[in-house]
C-alpha cells in the first residue's frame, strides 16, 4: 500500500505540453493524475520532486491526509505552481484507490448522480460572419451550448494589438446576431478571458439586448471580489467564474457572496478529486452549478467526468475545442473519454479509466511554449 515512486512527464502532446505525473506503490498498482498550470510545467514537475521526497513509504490510502501534508508542510501555503502539482499527485491517488477496490473513482465520491455529463463546445472563430456560420453548424450537429472566444488569440512569437473597444463593438454585434439567428432554445456564452475592465464589462453587456447571453465568462480579472461584486451590480449576465483558483479559499467569496452563477472548477488545478468536491459541496449550498474548465489532456478530461458523476450540481463539462489535439491523445492515451452527441459516457472500468502508453511517452520532450502576448494600441501589457 505504501507510494514506492512518484514520476513527472512534462512532454509535448498534440498541441500544448502535458504535465502527467505517475505514482507508483509497494503492491504493483498506480494511478495517473495530470498538472493543469499551462505554460509553467517544469516548475511543477519540481514541486511534484520535492513532494516525492516525503510521500515515499507513505500509504497511499491515507488520501485526505496526504493532502493536507502536501498543502500545509512548507510555511507559505498554496499557490497555483504547488495545488497544480497536489492536484496531479491526488488524482494518481484516487486512481491508485479506485484500481485497488476495482471501482470507478465516481464509486468512492458517492455513486452516480446522471447517467451521462452533458457537454458544451466553443467556437474559437472571429468575430462576425465566420462566428455565426460555425455556431450554426455546430447547433446543426446537436449541441445546445456553445460559448465563443473574443476571436482575438495573438501568437507566441510576437505581441499582438488587441483594441478592447473593437473587440467590444464587434462581439456585442455578432452575439446578439447570433441569438437572432439560433433562437432562444440555446444557450449562449462567451469567454473574454480576465481582458475587459468594470466599466468596459458594463458597456459590452449594454450593447446587447436583455436575454443574448447565458453566460459570461471570466471579463474581468478575479483577485479582487469586490471588483465583481461593483460589476454585479451593474450588469444581469450570469457569471462563470474561477478556472484559476487553486483551493476551496480562493472559492469562498465567490460562493458565500453569491458573486459566479457557475463555477469554473478545475480539477488539475483546485487540488485534485479532494478538494474540487468540497468546493461542490459549498458551492451546492447557494444554488451554484459546476461548469467545469478542461481544455487540456485525456487524464484531466477522465478525472473531470468523475467529479461531474458525483456531484449533484453540474451544468455542462467543457470540451477541448483543439481538435488537433486528438491524433496524439489517440497515440499516447488508451481508453481516453470521447464525447459524442454532445456528452460524455461514464466509464465503468477501476479508477479513472484510463491508461497511459509510458514508454512513447518518455520518448517525447517538453518544448518551451509561452502563451500569446497582447498589447493594447499605447503599447502596455494586457491580459490574454
Amino acid at each position: 500500500m505504501k507510494i514506492t515512486d512518484i514520476r513527472a512527464y512534462p512532454v509535448w502532446v498534440g498541441q500544448r505540453n502535458l504535465c502527467l505525473v505517475k505514482v507508483e506503490t509497494e503492491d504493483g498498482l498506480y494511478g495517473w493524475g495530470e498538472s493543469g498550470l499551462s505554460s509553467r510545467e517544469l516548475a511543477v514537475k519540481s514541486a511534484v520532486e520535492h513532494y516525492r521526497d516525503f510521500l515515499i513509504g507513505q500509504d497511499s490510502r491515507n488520501i485526505g491526509a496526504l493532502w493536507q501534508e502536501m498543502y500545509r508542510s512548507q510555511y507559505f501555503e498554496g499557490g497555483r505552481v504547488l495545488t497544480a502539482a497536489i492536484s496531479a499527485i491526488d488524482i494518481a491517488l484516487w486512481d491508485i484507490a479506485g484500481k485497488r477496490l476495482g471501482l470507478p473513482v465516481y464509486q468512492l465520491l458517492g455513486g452516480k448522480q446522471r447517467n451521462e455529463i452533458p457537454c458544451f463546445v466553443t467556437t474559437t472563430k472571429a468575430m462576425g460572419d465566420e462566428l455565426i456560420e460555425d455556431a450554426k453548424a455546430k447547433a446543426a450537429q446537436g449541441w445546445q451550448v456553445i460559448r465563443a472566444t473574443t476571436g482575438e488569440h495573438g501568437n507566441g512569437e510576437s505581441a499582438t494589438v488587441y483594441d478592447v473597444r473593437k473587440s467590444i463593438a464587434a462581439a456585442a454585434g455578432c452575439l446578439t446576431e447570433l441569438r437572432q439567428e439560433l433562437g432562444n432554445e440555446y444557450v449562449i456564452g462567451i469567454d473574454y478571458h480576465h481582458r475587459l475592465s468594470i466599466p468596459e464589462t458594463a458597456s459590452f453587456c449594454a450593447q446587447m439586448p436583455a436575454g443574448t447571453l447565458d453566460f459570461l465568462e471570466e471579463p474581468i480579472r478575479d483577485q479582487t471580489p469586490s471588483a465583481y461584486q461593483a460589476l454585479r451590480q451593474m450588469v444581469d449576465v450570469p457569471f462563470a467564474i474561477g478556472e484559476e483558483f487553486s483551493s476551496k479559499w480562493d472559492y469562498r467569496p465567490y460562493i458565500e457572496e453569491d458573486i459566479t452563477n457557475f463555477a469554473r472548477v478545475d480539477i488539475c488545478n483546485v487540488g485534485g478529486f479532494t478538494e474540487a468536491m468540497k468546493v461542490a459541496a459549498m458551492a451546492e449550498t447557494h444554488y451554484i452549478d459546476l461548469m467545469p474548465h478542461d481544455p487540456l489532456g485525456p487524464i484531466c478530461t477522465a478525472a473531470t467526468i468523475h467529479m461531474c458523476a458525483a456531484v449533484p450540481n453540474l451544468s455542462w463539462c467543457e470540451v477541448d475545442p483543439y481538435e488537433s489535439a486528438t491524433p496524439d491523445h489517440e497515440k499516447y492515451f488508451i481508453n481516453r473519454p470521447i464525447h459524442e452527441n454532445g456528452v460524455f459516457q461514464i466509464s465503468d472500468a477501476p479508477g479513472i479509466g484510463v491508461d497511459v502508453r509510458e514508454d512513447l511517452v518518455k520518448e517525447q520532450s517538453f518544448k518551451f511554449w509561452e502563451t500569446p502576448r497582447l498589447i493594447k494600441p499605447d503599447g502596455s501589457y494586457t491580459n490574454w
